[in-house]
């Protein structure tokens, strides 16, 4: 990058200038990642000192059959497929209740598009887990799922969201976003849910009071510029509702499990590489510059390695997803050795290796438990080699 263009940005990024599409294209051009860091480390220890938040969650996918067959999706099955199941009420509620230990704070649930399920299955479903776990709150649904209970139940979002949130709804998941431009969207996504629905059901969302995450699928057939365009996107609904809590770059995945039954169902891997862990530091600090009005950026471990992870704090990132025990969604496509759980004692471990002092928040981002920072001790005093 050109030394006068690196400096013009440093000013705007101190100054608090909003950067522009071509900025946020220029960041991305750029090789020096240690410049980049640099600078998206300012941006977050501005908005959130030394603080890495995290959670107490479980992800709960109560079906795995779906009507769409998106090109990067390994977890999705058909119905009589071997692997294919659908949990009843009962099965769910007993699942939640017995990852209930470790004063677990948020349940996370995301489905398939069932075409057989009634509408009624989902309120009730969270009715009933509000009951078990009355202390837990329901981060429930992508806008994809919200747009198909639309479809099979003829009511409105805005009927569906206030019948959710009755029954225990506290915030949507960020899902269903994948890249919004057109020109990537058609080669690898089989639902109808895009741009113009998927902020719509958001939008509504913010205007009944949820706060709601956003997320960003990279390192497949998309280029850096349609990154950039799916935050300013992403930014321009935030100036009008305000209802985004956190930004999550969501790592693609190649498909390497599903093998053993013969079906590769990922169609994008033989055209695709997954990004490196220099792409995915990149793609949090400029994502962390770019997007100014969003008070949080995550890293989840899951998809990226509890390596880049703990490098991503350092490169805008400030929360670090939660103490999941399966994520069936990723674990159904990857096998490059992501752990199943982290307990709340690896998370508060891996924050203070990186440098950070541990917050537990809730959904809602309110502060649980405030824990000591890194014991500077360790720096001076030979470590043992962690295995």
């Amino acid at each position: 990058m050109d030394v006068g263009l690196k400096r013009e940005l440093e000013e705007k990024v101190r100054s608090g200038e909003r950067l522009t599409r071509e900025d946020g294209i220029a960041l991305y051009e750029s090789d020096d990642l240690a410049w980049l860091g640099g600078l998206a480390h300012e941006v977050r220890t501005r908005k959130n000192g030394d603080v890495v938040h995290f959670n107490v969650n479980r992800h709960l996918n109560m079906t795995n059959v779906c009507t769409a067959s998106c090109a990067y999706c390994s977890f999705q099955r058909k119905p009589g497929e071997k692997d294919a199941y659908t949990m009843r009420i009962e099965e769910a509620v007993k699942l939640a209740k017995a990852m209930e230990s470790e004063n677990l704070t948020e349940l996370h649930i995301v489905n398939g598009l069932h075409p057989n399920l009634p509408w009624r299955y989902y309120p009730r479903s969270l009715r009933e887990l509000k009951k078990a776990l009355p202390n837990v709150s329901l981060k429930a649904f992508t806008a994809t799922e919200i747009h198909h209970f639309e479809t099979i139940s003829g009511l409105s979002a805005s009927e569906i969201l206030d019948e959710l949130i009755d029954a225990g709804l506290e915030s949507l998941t960020g899902g269903g976003a994948e890249i919004f431009d057109w020109e990537v969207r058609q080669h690898i996504v089989d639902h109808r849910t895009h741009w113009e629905d998927w902020s719509r059901i958001h939008r509504l969302a913010h205007e009944k009071g949820l706060k709601t995450p956003c997320t960003m699928l990279y390192g497949h057939i998309e280029e850096p510029r349609h990154r950039v365009d799916h935050v300013l996107r992403l930014r321009e609904l935030q100036d009008e509702t305000n209802g985004f809590q956190v930004f999550i770059p969501l790592r693609y995945q190649h498909d390497f499990v599903d093998l053993k039954d013969g079906k590769v169902r990922n169609t994008l891997q033989a055209r695709t590489t997954m990004a490196t862990g220099a792409e995915a530091l990149k793609t949090f600090a400029v994502s962390r510059l770019l997007f100014d009005n969003v008070p949080h950026v995550k890293v989840f471990w899951v998809m990226h390695g509890v390596q880049t992870a703990q490098l991503a704090l350092q490169h805008g990132a400030d929360d670090m997803d939660g103490s999941v025990v399966e994520y069936k969604i990723t674990h159904d496509a990857d096998n490059y050795g992501t752990p199943n759980k982290l307990t709340r004692e690896d998370l508060l471990e891996l924050i203070r290796d990186a440098g950070f002092r541990p917050v537990e928040r809730n959904t809602r981002y309110e502060i649980i438990r405030e824990y000591e920072g890194p014991n500077p001790s360790r720096r001076d005093e030979p470590q043992p080699m962690r295995v």
